[in-house]
């Protein structure tokens, strides 16, 4: 699981936390003292840190300070028997993850540790090598340019409450993955997350899609079904290319976020709206403000938190450790053989202009371990995928990512002998927008082979 380090100066204290972490698989470090726990941070990298207040030698909020200036700083949890209002904004103005008051109720201590030691997992997965397997259902986002150190801290924030997020980036960047770490760190990530691409729905159905419908609301409403808002219950709401929905559907959806509560379409009974609306675009919202295609008080009310995921050419120092990433996905969900890049493909990748980003990168790595003869994909594997189709200029863009995506979706749907929710966990989108996909690059299952 992960390593906890427990610095308490009362022995009870320690030794209850150490036997009921060790009952969790948690590998437990323990210390007495401020200068044992620092040293032990450094030594040992823990993963979370429960640290108390007061301490013989040294005063709980230096602690925190000297541990979040070790090498790796872990998540630090904050205990106090002493709940005043200073010193708990004083310790979460330092850094601490939470602050959690003694006596201690362990289920409280259990549901923030979780929550601390999935981020801290998640954000050192930068540092860490990549594991011999592949666990599909895991996700992670790799990266250690700058802009992407202030997303991952920005999902960490995101981590301690339901804020809406409005998540901007060119197509292909990695908005929805971004969705689904925020919504798996979020305190509601027991709940669903309801996926609703606002481009792959026509406007008549889009109203239902979104809040539901009465039987008989309209010709073909045979049956009362909930909306997307309402499958979301408490968890997330994902609005995907949210600057397509019609403006007739925006004003109904800002009463959504003003009033938390809707009607299903032809109903009278007024619903709650529990959900975290999270919603992404690949357009210049600000621009359709300005052109009258967007509300603007909706876009404000959309944006309280606001992430912009920059380009793959922005970022290129992190294509070598994407693509050895996406090799291992290969290896791990295909079935290939590949286990490594011949001399000189890191730097051609680099050299690409990549205008369908992370996606296309992910895309062309796994198209060419599939075609690959033996244990190393060569440069003329690439090469064929980077050359495949029309050239790959900013016009062209649409044209080309689509192609090499409805062919990636193609050959995991036959992986797969058309599970669909297999192939979602292979290509890492929901199952809803694969669903969208598939409808919209037309693909058909084969018939059924006779007997």
């Amino acid at each position: 699981m992960a390593t906890i380090l427990v610095i308490d100066d009362e022995t009870p204290i320690l030794e209850s936390l150490e036997m009921f972490l060790s009952e969790k698989g948690h590998a437990v470090l323990t210390a007495a003292t401020a200068s044992e726990g620092v040293a032990s941070c450094t030594k040992s990298r823990p993963h979370v840190v429960l640290l108390d207040i007061r301490l013989p030698d040294q005063n709980g909020i230096e602690t925190l300070k000297a541990i979040l200036n070790t090498p790796h700083p872990p998540k630090v949890i904050m205990m106090t028997a002493f709940q005043d209002m200073e010193t708990t904004i004083e310790a979460m103005k330092s850094g601490a993850y939470d602050y959690l008051s003694k006596p201690l109720d362990i289920d409280e201590v259990e549901r923030s540790l979780e929550r601390a030691v999935r981020l801290s997992l998640f954000e050192r997965v930068e540092d860490a090598p990549l594991s011999e397997g592949w666990t599909a259902s895991r996700d992670v986002l790799i990266g250690k340019h700058p802009a992407m150190r202030e997303i991952f801290k920005t999902i960490g924030m995101l981590c301690r409450n339901q804020a809406t997020v409005l998540i901007q980036g060119e197509t292909g960047t990695g908005k929805e993955l971004i969705a689904r770490i925020i919504h798996q760190n979020s305190p509601s990530s027991d709940q669903p997350m309801i996926t609703l691409d606002c481009s792959a729905i026509v406007e008549p159905l889009l109203e239902s899609e979104l809040f539901g419908h009465r039987k008989g609301a309209f010709t073909g409403a045979v049956d009362t079904k909930p909306g997307k808002i309402e499958l979301a219950g408490r968890g997330t709401l994902f609005l995907d290319e949210v600057t397509e929905m019609p403006l007739s559907v925006q004003s109904k959806f800002l009463g959504v976020l003003e009033r938390r509560e809707f009607m299903r379409v032809g109903g009278t009974t007024v619903h709650q709206s529990l959900c975290r609306i999270i919603s992404a675009t690949n357009r210049n919202i600000e621009e359709r403000v300005r052109q009258g295609t967007f509300r603007e008080d909706l876009y404000y009310r959309l944006k309280v938190v606001t992430i912009r995921v920059p380009p793959l050419r922005e970022r290129r120092s992190d294509i070598p450790e994407l693509a050895h990433y996406f090799l291992k996905k290969a290896a791990g969900t295909l079935g290939v053989k590949v286990r490594q890049f011949e001399d000189g493909i890191l730097e051609r990748l680099c050299e690409h202009p990549w205008y369908g980003n992370v996606r296309e990168l992910k895309h062309v790595i796994l198209a060419a371990a599939l075609q690959s003869r033996g244990s190393i994909v060569l440069l003329e594997d690439i090469e064929r995928e980077l050359h495949s189709g029309p050239p790959c200029t900013a016009n062209a863009t649409s044209f080309r990512l689509e192609s090499v995506e409805r062919e990636q979706i193609h050959n995991a749907l036959i992986h797969t002998g058309w599970n669909r929710s297999k192939a979602a966990r292979l290509l890492g989108i929901s199952l809803p927008t694969l669903r969208a996909k598939i409808t919209r690059y037309g693909l058909t299952a084969p018939p059924p082979s006779k007997a």
